[in-house]
């Protein structure tokens, strides 16, 4: 029998929650208390979740209730690219007894919905639907299907560079005989400006992070969040900025490149160094993010991230009025 306890009160410290998280089938950075620690803590209402069963932790679920319209719900936490329960060997009765559990906590913090967004599926280490199984048959529905662009690794480099697009070969090859360098930096605040002029050029946005909650989450994660460049003459052309999301995959969060330098094709072999050197280090795919707000392509975006191999998995986020 499970027992749903708000993390507030439940005694378990943010160590132990996000030791478990490290240990799940398909936990994240973003389920982590030390990720949504970096946000100030007025900003959301947290309604985060420890499961238990026989007095062991079964599940986390990270959730703040926000208001919508005119209902409460509660909610995936904002802070966080998706979330979700993290949970280890999960079978298809403890599916429905932890969405039948969800169901009476959301009513017991007297919210009128329940939104969720999950991770594509190859987050999991055991791959499963059981949990979408169980919402469903529970009468969840789904609020959107986003596609997030992944490329798996699992290729030699001869390999990975067959599945790019012709002209990305031929700029990778471009850029490598221009003597373009992919190095690790720790240029933030560099990177940062071309960050911001490329988006408000390309999107009228700013990036989600500023360049101080970045630094901060650097701080948090000094290993799992990485900045790699490529440098010409010591100057930065273009950068990535990578999260390690779990031992599975790699999230390229924020992708920037110098217009002025566009001639030496900096993108296409900052992605395909990147590939590989994530590859070496055990990581099975690399997630490029989504290119698709509220299920509106981004058609430009869809075929950039196309020109590198990648293909789209949903990215789902589920709801139910109670």
């Amino acid at each position: 029998m499970f027992e749903f306890q708000p993390f507030i009160t439940s005694g378990v410290s943010d160590e132990t929650w996000d030791a478990f998280v490290e240990a799940s089938d398909n936990g994240t950075m973003f389920h982590k208390r030390r990720f949504l620690s970096y946000h100030p803590k007025e900003r959301f209402k947290d309604a985060s979740v420890v499961v238990t069963k026989d007095s062991k932790i079964f599940a986390v679920l990270p959730a703040v209730i926000v208001q919508r319209e005119d209902k409460l719900v509660l909610s995936s936490h904002s802070g966080a690219s998706y979330g979700g329960f993290a949970y280890k060997d999960l079978n298809i009765q403890e599916a429905f007894d932890l969405v039948a559990g969800l169901l009476k906590y959301a009513k017991k913090m007297k919210c009128d919905a329940i939104q969720m967004t999950f991770a594509p599926m190859i987050y999991q280490s055991k791959y499963s639907n059981y949990f979408e199984f169980a919402l469903f048959r529970n009468g969840f529905t789904y609020l959107k299907r986003e596609i997030s662009s992944v490329v798996p690794l699992n290729l030699t480099d001869d390999e990975l560079l067959a599945t790019y697009r012709p002209e990305a070969r031929t700029s990778v090859k471009k850029a490598i005989n221009q003597g373009v360098e992919i190095v690790e930096t720790e240029l933030f605040g560099d990177y940062y400006e071309i960050l911001k002029k490329n988006l408000k050029m390309r999107h009228n946005v700013s990036p989600t992070h500023s360049l101080e909650e970045l630094l901060k989450l650097k701080l948090l994660f000094p290993t799992k969040i990485r900045l790699m460049g490529a440098f010409k003459d010591n100057q930065l052309l273009a950068g990535v900025c990578n999260f390690s999301a779990n031992k599975n995959v790699v999230l390229a969060f924020y992708i920037s490149h110098d217009e002025q330098f566009q001639q030496y094709r900096p993108v296409n072999l900052l992605f395909f160094e990147i590939m590989k050197r994530y590859r070496e280090e055990g990581y099975k795919y690399l997630d490029f993010g989504i290119f698709t707000v509220n299920m509106e392509p981004n058609w430009g975006l869809g075929r950039f991230k196309e020109n590198f191999g990648a293909r789209g998995l949903f990215r789902d986020t589920f709801y139910k009025e109670l």
